[in-house]
Order: structure tokens, then sequence, then C-alpha cells
């Protein structure tokens, strides 16, 4: 059986039909028979193979798709939207996912001398054909499944294969740098972890510059490239994102939240949510739990 072709029934055999399910450490699988609607979240260090169907992600102006035999590699933390497009009953959207640590790959750099120090001058977001040797690797881990004790100790050897094989592959470069304590995109990732931890806060560009080890004009530079963003278009993506979750789960009071995730105006923070999310906080908040609840009764 082809390894695309295995590993489709593989997924649909473990995963769990519209829900992320976490197969072994920081793998997971994922299935849905709909395509599913648009969801605003921050995309960490990530790995991920389609099996079947197709999803698009979008990173500021930036439009990614990838379908059946695509991989996509995401090396910082970044504010997406992202949804499943193609999916149906007959034909489900099947993908594989792996969180990409840094010391994992900062270690396997180590032991083959593989420290290749180019500068990162694209986004941290990249899509490729998964080849053979990326895809087999990957069904002998959903294989592994139904072999529990086999999988505590084979799991971790694989998994360093499948990272062996994206840094051999064409979107190694930009893995390789999230190994890399002094690569570029490692310090963009400092300057990205300050924003996230006080996106209330007032930013000092200086400041970030001087976290990031980099002159004023080169943070600038090359935190646009590799999120598609300005630092102050990333903050308030931060913002917006925290003040949707907050207002979905916490308070139904959209000016204290507006000040709560650092706006000073109620209809500058109304302005700007409907400018990302498409309606105000009050019909936003209304529409996405009558979206749940309706999801709720059809289960």
């Amino acid at each position: 059986m082809e390894p695309l072709t295995e590993l489709r029934t593989l997924i649909a055999r473990h995963a769990i039909a519209g829900q992320p399910k976490t197969i072994f450490k920081d793998f997971r699988v994922m299935t849905t028979v709909v395509p599913t609607n648009p969801v605003h979240h921050v995309f960490g260090p990530t790995f991920a193979i389609v099996a079947q169907g197709m999803k698009r992600t979008v990173l500021a102006d930036k439009v990614f798709e990838y379908g059946s035999g695509q991989y996509l590699v995401a090396s910082v933390d970044l504010p997406i939207i992202s949804h499943v497009v193609q999916a149906s009953a007959e034909q489900p959207f099947l993908s594989i996912g792996m969180t990409l640590k840094p010391t994992a790959i900062a270690t396997l750099l180590l032991e083959t001398a593989a420290c290749d120090r180019a500068v990162v001058e694209s986004p941290g977001m990249g899509i490729s054909e998964a080849g053979h040797d990326l895809l087999e690797p990957a069904v002998r881990l959903l294989r592994l499944l139904d072999h529990p004790e086999d999988l505590a100790v084979l799991g971790p050897m694989i998994e360093r294969e499948i990272l062996w094989r994206l840094l051999a592959g064409e979107q190694g470069g930009m893995v390789r740098q999230i190994g890399l304590a002094d690569s570029r995109l490692s310090q963009i990732s400092y300057a990205i972890g300050w924003i996230r931890a006080h996106f209330a806060e007032i930013l000092r560009m200086e400041d970030l510059a001087q976290l990031s080890a980099m002159s004023l004009s080169s943070f600038h530079r090359h935190f646009r490239a590799v999120t598609a963003m300005s630092p102050l278009q990333y903050q308030k993506q931060i913002r917006l994102q925290e003040a949707r979750s907050r207002l979905l789960t916490e308070s139904d009071d959209v000016a204290a939240v507006g000040f709560g995730v650092g706006y000073e105006s109620p209809s500058q923070f109304s302005r700007e949510y409907s400018r990302l999310f498409g309606s105000p906080p009050g019909r936003d908040i209304a529409r996405l739990r009558n979206v749940s609840m309706l999801e709720r009764s059809v289960v």
C-alpha cells in the first residue's frame, strides 16, 4: 500500500471526528466530514501533513492552501485564521500534526553538526510536497498505536526521524532556525513571546529591538519577514483574539474587556474588533454562542 493511502486509513481509524486527538506526545490527528468555519487563533511552531482534503490558513495578507500529500511548517507563534475548505462524508479531511520543539531540533543539530546559520527572510510559514521519506515514518508511527508497548520505545525514535526528514527537506532552513538560539528567527521569537505575554502594554520598539539583539531597522525588517506584519499589527491581533476569548467565556462587559486587553477607547476597540471579526463584539459573541448551541444540539 502506498504511504499516503495507508496514512489516510490509519488517521481515519484513530481520529475523532471534529476535534484534534493527541496520539503520542506532541502528535495529533484530525478528521472532519464537513468544511469548518474560519477560526482565529495563535499557531505555534508546528508541522502538519494533510492526507486528504484541503485546509486554508491566512496570515495577515498571505493565504496558504495545502491539500492531499502536502505539509505545512510554522516556525513561530503566529496569529492566523484557518479552516478546512474541502471535506465530505465520502472523502473526509484527514491530517496529522506535530509540535516542533526548539530543544529537540537543537539536540539533533548538535548531534549531526548540521548548523546552517543562514538568515531567514521569508514568512514563518511554508508549504511543500510530502515525499515518501516523510510520509513513511508518519505511517510507522500510526501503526504503533496498535502496539502500545512498542510505541513508548519506538515512538521517540520515529519522532527524531521525522524531524531529520524535515531538516533535510524543502522547509529545512526554517526548521533549522527554530533550533538555533542565535538565529534571526529565534531572536524575533523573543520579541513575539514578550508581546504575547504583555499584549495590553504599550510597545516600545527600542526595547523589543534590544530584546532581539538587533538594530531598530533590522528588527522591523526581520519581524515583518517572519510574521508578515508589523509588531503593532501583531499586538493588535493578539489583543483582539484575547478579547474575543474573554467575551465568549468570561464576561459580557464589552467596554471592560476592551480596557482589559489594552484599549483606552471603547469606540476604537469596537471598530478594530469589527474590522477583524466582521461584526461588533456583542453581535459577534451572540452569533458564536448560537453556533455553539446548534452544534451541541446536532451532537
